[in-house]
């Protein structure tokens, strides 16, 4: 009797908690070559989650991005995620995308599949990187391009950037450190 009354505690208690016991390494997305990122195989380091844009102001980032990600690649993963929701910024294919990233700035950290990062075809990694509800850290919304969402390393959400805090700023490498 006490195993199952302790059966049904821990039930209940993980119901309440999933909402804040889900991480970011439950998402596969469509990387920009076709292929899967796996998220659970980033367990064990940093991950910064920054929705990109090749024809935007902030563009130049994804030179300071990919310094960053060479310079911690041991303990940083960053995944680019190209979306046209504001101004038309990104109206490419993924292979014109990918072409200029890599042509331009050398980008040789993950890219996914060009996707909506607001509005009603919000992808779901982006809808439980700004709800609170889902991510259990807090709320944000993503009002331009270049937003960034560092993780922990199981997953968890640590801090959100709006588009005019660098890559390579203090603000950002005093948690990657």
């Amino acid at each position: 009797m006490k195993q199952i009354l302790t059966l049904a505690a821990l039930i209940i208690l993980s119901a309440f908690a999933l909402p804040f016991g889900n991480s970011i390494h439950q998402f596969k997305v469509k990387s920009i070559e076709g292929k899967t990122i796996d998220f659970s195989s980033f367990k064990g380091k940093k991950i910064l989650i920054v929705n990109t844009a090749s024809q935007c102001g902030y563009t130049p980032q994804y030179d300071a991005l990919q310094k960053v990600y060479d310079q911690y690649k041991s303990k940083l993963v960053i995944v680019g995620f190209p979306a046209n929701n504001f101004g038309q910024q990104e109206p490419g294919s993924d292979n014109e995308i990918q072409e200029f990233c890599k042509a331009r700035f050398g980008v040789n950290f993950p890219l996914a599949s060009k996707i909506s990062v607001k509005g009603n075809d919000m992808a779901p990694i982006y809808k439980w990187l700004t709800s609170k509800t889902e991510n259990g850290v807090l709320d944000a919304e993503i009002k331009w391009n270049f937003n960034k969402f560092l993780l922990d390393e199981n997953g968890k959400l640590l801090a959100y950037f709006p588009s005019n805090v660098k890559p390579d700023s203090e603000e950002i490498l005093k948690y990657i450190r």
